[in-house]
């Protein structure tokens, strides 16, 4: 049997360095074929011997440093610098010229130039600015993939609280179903017990007790549609699934909303009000959603002083396109996603309205980022309002704010809606 002999440790391959791509662009034949001279062993060689074909290769291929000359016919290397910069902005360009002026200076490294090198160079400065290019160029680039991979951890993040926060309304809207079945419920099992008290073991039911036991059942029949009709509406607005718009009546919706928001730990003893709209439209937009943009800006309210406030939630329905020129951003004035909202009535219009402390001028740009918030340690996310600003723009409404400081602050939610079918 053969015997396998292991290479001695010197013999194992070392893994062969890529080398960086290097562009050469001098229109003088002689000092453009000394440079590739002196640096083909150490970079990939590009040359070029005037500007447009340095920014084809710059475009087919990918160039890691560039070594220009300033003085050329046609395009100069200042002109190539910035175009070369267009092309990728990472590119690192090291200058080369023997006419040296202080005011191409200073257009050269306004442009981002890494090194200036004068003519006639010495072959170790030139090598050292390369490599210096070199170096730089892997350096800004590990800086630019760490810190796309960072903005990519912190979307991550973002999108996973948001998704923790809308499955916390769903939750929400469970136990709402749980608190909306139980009156019928209740009525149910009260009238059920009494019908078994009035009838005990009688084997047939005449007069009074045959009244009795007919009335009971017709409210015994309309509190189990009742709870048919509540699990239909909750199952609706579960699924999610609501793409061409909710079949729910305005004033249903917020009231299911009213439901969850009379009992928030937020709500204190402020003066709470949400005003019916219309039970004959309804807003095309998926109803959890709608449910969730009422509640965060609602619960926002509450929460934008612990002073005892007034909180309103109002609106209406809109028969005629509305007027986007009056829909503009002020000093106190924010609107979100008026160019993707398509003027079509009808329309809905809902405010909700406080007569809290309004928003302070630093604050106000800042309302809409992630994890932004005003409110002491695990008082808040800071998502609310940024998951606000995400629903509204997936049902392409437009969102409305306006504050005055001292007077409260208002949030209108603009978004398409339809007219119900009439029902028997």
């Amino acid at each position: 049997m053969p015997v396998l002999e292991a290479k001695p440790e010197s013999a194992v391959e070392a893994p062969v360095e890529k080398k960086g791509t290097l562009l050469i662009i001098d229109d003088e034949d002689s000092p453009r074929i000394s440079l590739e001279m002196i640096l083909k062993n150490d970079y990939n060689i590009l040359s070029a011997s005037n500007g447009p074909s340095a920014i084809k290769l710059a475009q087919e291929n990918s160039v890691d440093v560039a070594i220009s000359d300033i003085r050329m016919p046609g395009m100069s290397g200042i002109e190539l610098l910035e175009r070369l910069k267009f092309i990728d902005p990472s590119i690192e360009v090291v200058m080369l010229t023997a006419y040296e002026t202080t005011e191409t200076i200073r257009k050269a490294l306004r442009l981002r130039a890494c090194d200036y090198i004068n003519k006639p160079y010495d072959v170790s400065a030139m090598r050292a600015a390369v490599a210096s290019a070199m170096q730089r160029r892997v350096i800004n680039g590990q800086v630019r993939d760490d810190t796309r991979q960072l903005e990519a951890l912190a979307r991550e993040l973002r999108h996973q609280q948001m998704e923790e926060q809308m499955a916390q309304t769903r939750g929400d809207i469970y136990a709402s179903i749980i608190h909306d079945m139980k009156g019928p419920l209740t009525v149910i099992g009260g009238f059920v017990q009494l019908m078994e008290q009035r009838i005990g073991n009688a084997a047939q039911l005449e007069g009074e007790d045959l009244a009795f036991v007919r009335e009971r059942l017709g409210t015994i029949a309309r509190q189990a549609k009742n709870c048919a009709e509540i699990s239909k509406r909750y199952a609706s607005i579960l699924r999610r699934d609501g793409s061409a718009g909710s079949q729910i009546a305005l004033d249903q919706l917020l009231h299911d909303a009213n439901n969850l928001l009379r009992v928030h730990p937020s709500r204190d003893a402020h003066d709470f009000h949400i005003d019916p709209i219309s039970k004959h439209f309804a807003v095309r937009m998926n109803a959890t959603d709608f449910i969730q943009i009422t509640q965060n800006l609602v619960v926002n309210a509450f929460q934008c002083s612990r002073d005892k406030h007034v909180v309103r939630v109002s609106g209406e329905v809109i028969h005629d396109p509305l007027d986007l020129s009056t829909l503009r951003d002020r000093e106190n004035v924010r609107v979100l996603n008026i160019e993707n909202f398509r003027n079509e009535p009808p329309i809905v219009r809902v405010e909700v309205r406080d007569s809290g402390p309004g928003i302070p001028a630093e604050v106000f740009p800042r309302i809409f980022q992630p994890y932004f918030t005003t409110k002491a340690a695990m008082q808040g996310t800071g998502l609310g309002l940024s998951i606000v600003q995400r629903l509204v723009r997936e049902a392409g409404g437009i969102l409305h704010v306006a504050t005055e400081p001292g007077k409260g602050t208002c949030f209108t939610l603009y978004a398409p809606a339809m007219q119900l079918a009439e029902t028997a």
